[in-house]
C-alpha cells in the first residue's frame, strides 16, 4: 500500500473507530474491505486517491461480480468504499466523490427466522428443565427470558452487568453498537426468572470461580464463575430448542427476531420497536413488518366484503 493510501486508510479507521465509536467488529470489516479495494486500485496502476475515477470504481464493483461475491457481501464492500470516499472528500484529500453514482445491488428480501408465540413458550419452559433448582438451569431460564423480554443482541446479553438492571422498576440498560445505551422494559416473567437466578444461583456460580477473583459485575456467569460468552449463550439456545422439540436451527438472534415480530403483530409501531432494538435507522426495523400467511388470510376473510 502506497504511503498516500496508507495514511488516508489509517486516518479513516481512526475516524470510524474513535470519533464515530463503531463496534470493533464493524471497524475490522471496514478495514478489510478498504484494504481489498486499495489492493485492487494499486494493481491497476492507481497509487493515489486523486487518481481514482468513476470508471475505476465501476470496474472494481464489476470485479466483485467476477469473483463470485454474494449480493450481501458486495453491498457491504460498496458501502465501505462509499464511506471511504466520503471521508476523503471531507478531509479535502480529493475534490470529488467519484463513488457517489455507484449503487449497491438490491438483495433479495429475506424474512428473519422467527418463532411463533407457542414455540417461544415451549423454548422458555424447556430451559427451566421441569423446575430444576440447579444454578446453571436457573441461569439459562433467566438468560432466555431476559433475551426474549428485551430483544437484546447476544453481545448485549453477554455484556450485561448487575447494575444495568432494576427489577423494582422492571427496566434494563443495554449497551448497543457504538457504545450507545438504551433503556428497555423487562416483563414480569423475565423479572421473576431473574429474581430466582439472582436469589441463589448467581452467588453459587460466583463461588465456583477458578480465577481466584470473583466476578462481581457480570449479570450472567458461566459454570466456572466468569462472564458468560456469546458461544455459551448460543449453546444454551440450541440445547433449550432441542428439549422443546424445535427441529429447525436456532440461534440467539432468533429470540431478537421473535421479540420484534411479536411486538409488531401485537400492535406496536415500528418507531417504538426501532428504539427498543437499538436500530440506528427505521429501515432496518421495517423487515419485521412482514405478515404471516395466517394473518393475511385472517385479515382477508374478516375485511373483504366478498371473502365469504
Amino acid at each position: 500500500m502506497t504511503s498516500s493510501f496508507a495514511r488516508l486508510t489509517e486516518q479513516f479507521i481512526v475516524h470510524i473507530g474513535v470519533e464515530r465509536g463503531l463496534a470493533d467488529a464493524t471497524v475490522k470489516a471496514y478495514e478489510s474491505d478498504i484494504a481489498k479495494y486499495v489492493e485492487w486500485l494499486e494493481s491497476h496502476g492507481i497509487s493515489d486517491p486523486n487518481g481514482i475515477t468513476s470508471k475505476a470504481v465501476e470496474d472494481y464493483v464489476a470485479s466483485l461480480d467476477e469473483a463470485g461475491e454474494s449480493a450481501r457481501s458486495k453491498a457491504r464492500r460498496i458501502a465501505s468504499l462509499h464511506e471511504f470516499h466520503r471521508f476523503a472528500l471531507g478531509q479535502h484529500v480529493v475534490s470529488d466523490d467519484v463513488s457517489a453514482a455507484v449503487k449497491a445491488p438490491k438483495s433479495a428480501s429475506t424474512l428473519p427466522d422467527v418463532l411463533n408465540v407457542d414455540e417461544v413458550t415451549r423454548l422458555l419452559d424447556a430451559a427451566a428443565v421441569g423446575g430444576s433448582t440447579d444454578p446453571v438451569v436457573l441461569r439459562n431460564k433467566a438468560l432466555l427470558e431476559f433475551m426474549y423480554a428485551t430483544g437484546c443482541r447476544v453481545s448485549e446479553a453477554a455484556g450485561e452487568n448487575l447494575d444495568d438492571i432494576d427489577l423494582d422498576e422492571h427496566v434494563a440498560r443495554l449497551m448497543g453498537k457504538g457504545s450507545k445505551q438504551r433503556l428497555v422494559p423487562i416483563g414480569s416473567y423475565a423479572c421473576e426468572a431473574l429474581s430466582q437466578y439472582l436469589g441463589a444461583a448467581r452467588s453459587e456460580l460466583e463461588r465456583r470461580s477458578t480465577a481466584g477473583v470473583p466476578e462481581r459485575h457480570a449479570l450472567f456467569l458461566n459454570k466456572r464463575g466468569r462472564r458468560i460468552s456469546r458461544q455459551s449463550i448460543w449453546e444454551v439456545v440450541k440445547d433449550a430448542g432441542a428439549r422443546a422439540g424445535i427441529t429447525r436451527p436456532l440461534h440467539p438472534h432468533t429470540l431478537r427476531h421473535s421479540f420484534a415480530t411479536h411486538l409488531i403483530q401485537g400492535g406496536a409501531d415500528v418507531r417504538t420497536v426501532q428504539e427498543l432494538l437499538g436500530h440506528a435507522s427505521v429501515t432496518t426495523t421495517q423487515i419485521y413488518t412482514h405478515v404471516s400467511p395466517e394473518h393475511l388470510i385472517e385479515a382477508y376473510i374478516s375485511s373483504h366484503p366478498r371473502a365469504r
